[in-house]
């Protein structure tokens, strides 16, 4: 029997996709692609339009269960879900698996927000709703849609550019500036943010002094916890406008 390959991995190490389509194949065209990527945004959209008090949690696929912030995550989620909280992930291991597995254990939704390969939709088993997504770039709006708090664990490129990609929506005023972004660890994040403050704002006047109140620093998932119990609820997007702008 042959062995089903793992596909709970880190983006970085997923299969290549295999192409099977034919180069006359109208779903190769662009303005069939179009139509693709308005599907995944309608469907992503329909999916979340049925979870309120939602928080995504951002972070390393590459960390396991005896991980430190593994170990965080887990708790966050768990105890966001006693709270009646939504945990949002990408669905995949690491902090993601940890934030869903937390989420599972305090009884809440716990969803993940996938990439779909060829034959299959990659997901960690801690997952209670999904929906899959061939392109990232509808996956990563679909992750800050619809919550009121986005929270960074320590990760690689893919964490480090949701984050930024969040405080510059923030700082060009796209995103309310009330919706807090959280970034839990220290040790991790400490020196990106002294070198942001040193050099970006003191050296090369590259940001604005209060670009750097957009993003708050804890240790803990206690102390983000804290955080999250203060932000008002988001508007329902599903049942009303916004009598604020968060997204244009």
């Amino acid at each position: 029997m042959k062995k089903k390959k793992n596909i709970n991995l880190p983006e970085s190490k997923l299969p290549k996709k295999e192409k099977t389509k034919r180069l006359d194949d109208f779903r190769r065209t662009f303005s069939w692609k179009v139509f693709r990527i308005m599907a995944e945004f309608i469907d992503g959209w329909q999916f979340l339009a049925d979870f309120n008090k939602t928080v995504t949690f951002f972070g390393s696929a590459r960390f396991d269960e005896n991980d430190k912030w593994y170990k965080e995550a887990r708790k966050l989620g768990k105890v966001l879900g006693e709270g009646g909280y939504t945990v949002v992930t990408g669905g995949a291991p690491g902090i993601m698996e940890a934030g869903n597995r937390g989420a599972m254990e305090g009884d809440a939704d716990s969803i993940g927000l996938n990439i779909q390969l060829t034959f299959e939709q990659r997901i960690n088993h801690y997952v209670t709703k999904s929906i899959g997504f061939e392109h990232f770039f509808v996956r990563k709006v679909m992750l800050a849609y619809s919550s009121f708090v986005y929270v960074f664990f320590p990760g690689g490129f893919g964490t480090l550019d949701e984050f930024f990609e969040l405080i510059t929506l923030v700082q060009t005023k796209k995103i309310s500036d009330k919706i807090p972004i959280v970034l839990v660890g220290k040790e991790y994040w400490q020196p990106l943010i002294d070198w942001m403050e040193k050099d970006m704002y003191g050296k090369f006047s590259a940001i604005d002094k209060q670009d750097m109140a957009i993003y708050k620093i804890v240790d803990t998932a206690e102390e983000a916890f804290e955080i999250v119990k203060r932000t008002p609820i988001r508007g329902c997007f599903n049942r009303r406008m916004y009598t604020e702008r968060f997204f244009e």
